[in-house]
């Protein structure tokens, strides 16, 4: 396994450089299960692993399912041990009657000062710890004043509830402007921001602000300087559920385009000629990119887990890294060419 140190100024610590999602833990994944991936991401040196407050609401469980089992985990081991814990907040249901979904009405819970502190203290009871590594916001919430959000995840901070603040599904100026906010009421910004990110990368469109972009990068790079303070990116979806190798897993329709195509083809091809699977191919693209990103793999099974985790130490070489970026401008050359006159 490798570390990497993430720290929002003043309060800093060492993470796995491979986080684990557990998105469906005693749901779609059952207990017995959760807890031997668990287990295992543990012994080969595991310390980072994400969760939230509303997954699995959308399958049948209740929201906090996976925040159960990673408590009954945390009580079997007698403690955290050197496990870095994250959870989320804000996109759990507002009202338990209606659906929750990602378009409007999205019936989310919202970032206001209220349930920030109902939320944070709700989760360590279901995880059964009194502090919180990492707690996300997990949509950006643009009807609360930035201010009363900034003033929420402080007041955790100073409590001692929370380590290190995040956010997650946000624009790029909202964060820059929440880091800023932060400063003027002398609290930690975030520290930590979490957003889909992946070796494809979705079409264009108004209104989504919940990709990595390139500017993201560039700022967290610049970042954790005088003034700066720093800036961890950790990317969901970096596998997109199985659809890399799995043709039963169709990716989101923004992910279906020429360009795409492409990355994937070559993304295979370069897997079979170093023995490697796409899998762990995509997952050696992120971290040892120009901005390293840590990957959070949602996983459901030990197996899938062992195929990450052999992905830690791959190291590709720089005509490999080459040969991937370059893939779809390849393609887009070629496309150019076919449409200029003769």
């Amino acid at each position: 396994m490798q570390y990497r140190t993430i720290s929002s100024g003043s309060t800093s610590f060492e993470v796995s450089t491979l986080c684990l999602g557990t998105m469906f833990f005693g749901t779609r994944t059952d207990t017995a299960t959760s807890l031997a991936i668990l287990d295992r991401f543990a012994d080969a040196g595991g310390t980072f692993v994400d969760t939230a407050n509303n997954y699995n609401a959308w399958v049948g469980g209740h929201g906090r399912d996976s925040e159960d089992v990673l408590g009954e985990w945390i009580r079997r081991r007698g403690g955290l041990g050197d496990v870095r814990l994250a959870t989320k907040l804000g996109a759990a249901k507002k009202d338990p009657a209606l659906p929750l979904q990602n378009v409007e009405p999205t019936n989310f819970q919202g970032l206001s000062a209220d349930v920030v502190a109902r939320e944070a203290r709700l989760s360590l009871e279901h995880l059964g710890i009194d502090r919180l590594d990492v707690l996300y916001g997990h949509v950006d919430d643009r009807e609360t004043p930035l201010a009363e959000t900034v003033a929420a995840f402080g007041q955790l901070q100073r409590e001692g509830l929370v380590g290190i603040a995040g956010i997650s599904n946000v624009a790029l100026w909202r964060l820059v402007e929440a880091r800023e906010e932060a400063l003027r009421q002398g609290v930690d910004p975030y520290g930590v921001v979490q957003q889909g990110y992946s070796y494809v990368y979705p079409s264009p469109a108004a209104g989504r602000t919940n990709d990595v972009s390139v500017e993201l990068l560039d700022f967290a790079a610049s970042a954790g300087v005088d003034g700066r303070p720093p800036l961890t990116i950790t990317a969901y979806s970096p596998l997109h559920q199985g659809a890399f190798t799995r043709d039963d897993k169709p990716m989101w329709a923004p992910m279906r385009h020429a360009s795409n195509r492409e990355r994937l083809r070559v993304l295979h091809d370069l897997a079979a000629e170093i023995g490697a699977t796409p899998n762990q191919v995509a997952l050696a693209w992120l971290l040892g990119g120009p901005v390293p990103v840590i990957p959070v793999v949602g996983i459901s099974s030990v197996a899938q887990l062992e195929e990450a985790l052999a992905a830690v130490d791959l190291v590709l070489e720089p005509e490999e890294r080459d040969r991937l970026d370059a893939a779809d401008l390849v393609l887009d050359a070629e496309v150019r060419a076919r449409l200029e006159p003769a």
